[in-house]
């Protein structure tokens, strides 16, 4: 009996997933260190990476990666698995119309799906791998005593702090980002007159590697958002900023609009690493499972 469509969008968005922590997690931490320092604090990427390895030793780029893998692998495989369904349900109906392919619109609009369903996960799982990657102790012993001391000390919906931003990334970047990457595989199958499972996977990686980097410098602004509200103090009567305004002006206050683009270096050094290993394990688990 041949697996349903809809398990294997999430079984290759899983393998997606789990591609994308083990390759971004060491550049991830370096983002979120550097978006968060004091103004100054670092001198540039090369000085935050010196001070981890210092102050901590090599193991701190994987600080916080149990929850990534056990969150994220669920996060790309919802997200992927809804943007599969919107594209089915738009080409059927264009089908019925005697229309081929998808418009760019629906492209869009099934990332926006995408990355609307994530964002609940995403969220978070977000939030509390920031937590465990810029604490400088071990005040929080793994990600489950970090979401502990969250609901603890400002209630359940603490664990859910910086949503409004998360939903409002995931939701336009998954939109530009699938947009990219289709447009991309397409004009690669249509040049070349080949079909979905003869793609290459350096097309795969390089489409993956594009996608990734408009999504960034897409979305980055709101991302520095997002990162000042996950690593404000987790007891609500300590922390500095009530919402995403308060974080708005005082990023502006502090650092202008330089401020809105800290730390996207390390980003978008690793956004064609991690999109472009996310893209091609999709592709070759879809391969693999459309045999079954």
């Amino acid at each position: 009996m041949p697996l349903p469509e809809t398990t294997k969008d999430i079984l290759a968005g899983t393998a997606g997933g789990i591609a994308q922590v083990l390759v971004g997690q060491p550049f991830d931490i370096v983002k979120v260190r550097v978006q968060t320092a004091p103004p100054g604090y670092f001198k540039g990427i090369g000085d935050c990476i010196g001070h981890i390895i210092k102050d901590e030793g090599a193991m701190a780029f994987y600080k916080g990666t149990t929850m990534p893998l056990i969150g994220v692998g669920a996060c790309v495989s919802i997200q992927f698995g809804v943007v599969q369904y919107f594209k089915r349900l738009f080409g059927e109906k264009n089908a019925q119309r005697g229309r081929q392919g998808l418009t760019n619109v629906q492209l869009y609009t099934a990332g926006v799906a995408g990355g609307i369903a994530n964002s609940v996960i995403a969220g978070p799982i977000e939030h509390v791998r920031i937590r465990m990657q810029t604490q400088k102790g071990n005040e929080l012993r793994g990600p489950f005593d970090a979401v502990r001391q969250i609901a603890a000390r400002s209630g359940v919906t603490g664990v859910f702090r910086g949503m409004g931003p998360t939903v409002l990334r995931e939701g336009h970047g998954m939109g530009i980002y699938f947009l990219t990457y289709e447009y991309l595989v397409q004009k690669k199958l249509e040049a070349d007159k080949i079909t979905r499972e003869q793609l290459p996977s350096t097309t795969s990686m390089l489409a993956g590697a594009a996608a990734g980097t408009v999504l960034w410098l897409t979305v980055y602004p709101i991302d520095v958002v997002k990162s000042y509200l996950q690593t404000d103090a987790i007891d609500p009567a300590k922390r500095r900023f009530r919402s995403s305004s308060d974080v708005v002006r005082h990023i502006y206050q502090s650092s202008g609009f330089r401020g809105f683009v800290r730390g996207i270096e390390p980003t978008l050094i690793r956004a064609p690493f991690v999109n472009g290993a996310t893209f091609v394990a999709f592709e070759a688990m879809m391969r693999y499972l459309s045999t079954m």
